[in-house]
C-alpha cells in the first residue's frame, strides 16, 4: 500500500514541475496595476445663445469637479478647480471652447478598482462686455432646493473611444440653459505594481 502511494506521488512530481512556469507566468499578470488620467473639454451646443449671439468675443470659465479615487496604494479626495481665461467663442458649432486639457492624473500605480468618481458640480463664467454680456452659473440640483435656473446635469455617460492617449472612458455634463458641455475623459494607463 505504502509502494503505491509513493509511486503514485512519484508521477506527480513531473507535473508539478511542468506547472511551475506557468504558476510564475499567472504572477507576473497579477502584478499589472492601473493609474488614471483625467482630460476635460468643454464645447457649446450648435444651438448655444453664445454661439449665436457672440462669435469671437472674449470670456471665462470656471468649474468645479469633485473626485475620488481611493486604492490601497493611493487615496484621493477633494474638489478641483480648473479656470480658463481669454477663451474665444468660436465661429461654428463642433469646435471646442476649451481643448483638451490635463485636468489631473495619479502618480501611484495601484491594483484595478474602477474607474474614479468624478462630478463636474457647478460651472460659471462670463463672455463679453456691456450690454451683451452673458453670465453663466449652472449647477447641480440638490435635494430639498428649488430646480436651478440653469442647472448642470452631470454624469451623462459617452461612448468609449481611442485617441492619441489611448483608451478612454468618456462623461459629459450639461448646462441646460447656457448649452455648455463639459466633456470628461478617464483614461485607464497600464503600469507595473
Amino acid at each position: 500500500m505504502r509502494f503505491r502511494t509513493f509511486c503514485r506521488l512519484l508521477a506527480l512530481v513531473p507535473l508539478a514541475l511542468g506547472l511551475a512556469p506557468v504558476g510564475t507566468a499567472l504572477g507576473a499578470a497579477a502584478e499589472l496595476g492601473v493609474r488614471h488620467r483625467i482630460d476635460v473639454t468643454v464645447l457649446a451646443e450648435p444651438d448655444a445663445p453664445i454661439l449665436s449671439r457672440l462669435k469671437g468675443a472674449k470670456g471665462e470659465l470656471s468649474f468645479t469637479v469633485r473626485l475620488s479615487a481611493n486604492s490601497n496604494e493611493s487615496k484621493f479626495f477633494g474638489m478641483l478647480r480648473p479656470s480658463f481665461p481669454d477663451l474665444v467663442v468660436p465661429d461654428g458649432p463642433g469646435k471646442p471652447l476649451v481643448q483638451q486639457t490635463k485636468l489631473w492624473e495619479e502618480d501611484v500605480c495601484h491594483q484595478r478598482r474602477g474607474l474614479p468618481k468624478v462630478t463636474v458640480t457647478q460651472l460659471g463664467g462670463h463672455f463679453a462686455e456691456g450690454e451683451g454680456r452673458i453670465e453663466i452659473s449652472a449647477i447641480n440640483r440638490h435635494i430639498g432646493l428649488l430646480v436651478p435656473p440653469d442647472e448642470l446635469t452631470p454624469g451623462i455617460k459617452l461612448d468609449k473611444g481611442n485617441d492619441g492617449f489611448g483608451v478612454f472612458y468618456a462623461f459629459r455634463a450639461q448646462s441646460r440653459n447656457s448649452r455648455l458641455n463639459v466633456d470628461l475623459k478617464i483614461y485607464p494607463i497600464d503600469c507595473f505594481l
